[in-house]
């Protein structure tokens, strides 16, 4: 994996011995060995490409104004919410309290 890297365009052997806090004179040996010689690029981590896209929401239901919602915790406390809400914003409240 070490020699692999040193054969990545771009990249020192000074560079991958750095990263792994090992001398670049052993890296340089290992490079030497015949037991090394296949080490290839190909097991190197490689960067892909990514998109990020804007996430859809569903519009939120609002509930009516009028409508009214009591939930009752442990302990005896009570929440009260009233008009329009956000349905997982409330969920994550309540268990942020239950906890």
């Amino acid at each position: 994996m070490i020699c692999g890297q040193t054969r990545v365009p771009g990249v020192s052997v000074s560079q991958v011995a750095r990263r792994y806090d090992v001398n670049a004179n052993l890296v340089f040996s290992w490079l030497r060995d015949a037991r090394f010689a296949d080490a290839d690029a190909a097991d190197i981590a490689r960067f892909l490409p990514v998109e990020i896209v804007a996430e859809a929401k569903a519009p939120v239901a609002a509930p009516a104004a009028d409508s009214r919602i009591e939930i009752e915790l442990a302990g005896g406390h009570r929440m009260r919410i009233s008009g329009s809400y956000d349905p997982e914003a409330l969920a994550r409240l309540i268990r942020g309290l239950s906890v």
